[in-house]
């Protein structure tokens, strides 16, 4: 299938898309609903910073920061996807599905609608969306890729392949 890491972020995009308008729409900010007791609840929150609620009130900052990522996450899929591995095109697509999710939530409103709450224990994870999801599904899989080609380049280079003669050597007198 041609072209199936922007399948993938579009995809991203529109599930995050429906999901957030259905909880913005049927719940009022602070609402939750008990899916697995007081584990995973959904609860409807919105959140003006980024991951953790850090940096608040940075609209235009986010707005600039993205259109930079999105950039050069095109950039980066134009200039590899005919030799990269199947697993890093998906990180790369999930990766600009969630940020183009969440770009869309911030340039609308200020804000992103996050729903997706677990709690351990007394702990209560941060509440975020199918967006950041994406976004930290696609980083694991670019940070596998990343690992995995160093390996296999360690592997090369230990078998002496992929050497290059050495031009610059000094010749005897």
């Amino acid at each position: 299938m041609r072209f199936y890491y922007y399948w993938v972020a579009l995809l991203v995009f529109v599930l995050d898309y429906v999901t957030k308008k259905i909880i913005a729409t049927q719940l009022e900010i602070g609402d939750q609903i008990s899916v697995i007791g007081n584990f995973f609840l959904i609860t409807s929150h919105r959140n003006r910073g980024a991951a953790f609620g850090i940096l608040q009130d940075q609209r235009l900052f986010f707005i600039i920061i993205t259109i930079v990522i999105v950039t050069g996450i095109i950039w980066y899929i134009q200039a590899v996807r005919k030799s990269a591995k199947p697993w890093l095109l998906i990180g790369l697509g999930l990766v600009l599905g969630g940020a183009l999710g969440n770009f869309l939530d911030r340039a609308r409103f200020g804000e992103v609608v996050d729903f997706l709450q677990f709690n351990f224990g007394s702990y209560q994870f941060p509440i975020f969306n199918v967006a950041d999801s994406a976004i930290v599904c696609g980083v694991a899989l670019i940070l596998i890729d990343t690992l995995l080609s160093a390996k296999d380049e360690k592997k090369r280079l230990e078998n002496g392949e992929d050497k290059e003669p050495n031009n610059h050597e000094q010749q005897p007198v």
